[in-house]
């Protein structure tokens, strides 16, 4: 199954490791650091201001779309046969 996360991008539904929201992120200065230290992982696909961060094991995606709409996503999936 894949999640649809904003743009064309779409993950595979077991790679999230984690779906944060907006406020978390930036009441979090350890998270905040972590953001800068793995900038060069960090794909913004949110043409500005983001509303999530979706974490895998090799990259970090800025979300323009809700948590909540995420996680309804991620537990439904869009199964693509190939």
């Amino acid at each position: 199954m894949y999640v649809h996360v904003g743009d064309d991008v779409m993950i595979r539904s077991s790679e999230i490791i984690a779906i944060l929201d907006k406020q978390t992120i930036l009441d979090s200065e350890g998270m905040q650091e972590m953001l800068q230290r793995r900038k060069s992982e960090s794909v913004n696909i949110s043409n500005g201001i983001f509303k999530s961060l979706v974490i895998t094991p090799t990259r970090m995606y800025l979300s323009p779309i809700a948590i909540a709409t995420l996680k309804k996503k991620a537990l439904n999936g869009v199964p693509i046969n190939g």
